[in-house]
């Protein structure tokens, strides 16, 4: 499993250091924004998909005694990385695109290497975006389905730039700047869906969609005649569930650890890489709790 995460998010690196390369090239030899916005992009790009790759190389590794939990959140800190690398992109966009329509300095000067460029990152990002959503959801890797969704929205902006390179070449070079502005209303959609789901797991917001699923499996249980203090946290790959369970207060204690078997069992398997802890207690017990 580790070794096919970090292989694609090794293939995402190098993609990024080919495309961040051949845009910047030709971004300076024809003075496009819309292709030097998509340079450093792209050099943003390679510098998440470094952080991707280091992340996914710890994220998998085992609980010890400094994290009881694992490190699974060091996917989830990756991912927040990448959405302040693209905050910071979006706001060099917007100035230059803006400057330049405000001075009239929109000129550049459009080659079949423009179309080249463009075209090839197209192509590269639809793979590499397939590749990773691929292995991200086999593996329930944030970081990867981070990049994933990432390289996507790529595709989206290479395409805006692409437009305005076809209207440059009929006169219109203002479309150039006003293509770099439409880049950068993607890169801030990113931001918004990148950034709320890490720091919805970094601060262990509860999953509803999880939570959902669990409580499904509680009300199935003939044998569960309530619970409560129901706790969903997840951590990179990794969920973990708390949950209290009350039962026939006359049942022997090998059924109702036997119960309690059953119902991690039937949990792990609707949520994958799920950590479970039952605790049953006697339907006649008086306990004062707050119900969920």
């Amino acid at each position: 499993m580790i070794k096919e995460k970090k292989n694609v998010a090794l293939i995402s690196v190098f993609a990024a250091i080919f495309l961040t390369g051949f845009k910047l090239i030709i971004g300076i030899v024809t003075g496009s924004l819309g292709i030097l916005s998509e340079a450093l992009h792209s050099g943003l790009d390679l510098v998440a998909a470094v952080i991707t790759f280091f992340s996914v190389r710890v994220s998998d590794k085992p609980a010890d005694r400094n994290h009881h939990f694992g490190h699974g959140k060091v996917e989830n800190l990756s991912a927040f990385l990448e959405t302040i690398l693209l905050l910071i992109t979006c706001g060099w966009i917007i100035y230059e695109a803006i400057s330049r329509l405000v001075s009239g300095n929109t000129h550049i000067e459009v080659t079949v290497w423009s179309y080249v460029v463009i075209i090839s990152s197209i192509v590269i990002d639809i793979n590499r975006s397939r590749m990773l959503s691929r292995v991200a959801k086999k593996y329930n890797s944030q970081a990867l389905e981070a990049d994933a969704l990432h390289f996507s929205t790529d595709i989206w902006s290479s395409s805006v730039v692409l437009l305005g390179l076809i209207c440059a070449n009929f006169g219109f070079y203002y479309s150039d700047s006003i293509a770099a502005l439409g880049v950068a209303l993607i890169v801030l959609f990113v931001c918004y869906k990148l950034g709320k789901r890490s720091i919805d797991v970094l601060l262990d917001t509860a999953p509803q969609e999880s939570i959902k699923k669990i409580e499904l499996v509680l009300s199935s249980f003939a044998e569960v005649k309530h619970f409560h203090s129901l706790k969903v946290r997840t951590a990179g790959a990794d969920t973990f569930v708390r949950v209290v369970v009350i039962l026939e207060g006359q049942i022997m204690l090998d059924q109702a650890h036997k119960i309690c078997d059953k119902l991690e069992y039937e949990i792990c398997s609707v949520i994958d890489r799920c950590d479970v802890f039952v605790h049953a207690e006697p339907q006649n017990k008086k306990l004062k709790y707050d119900e969920n």
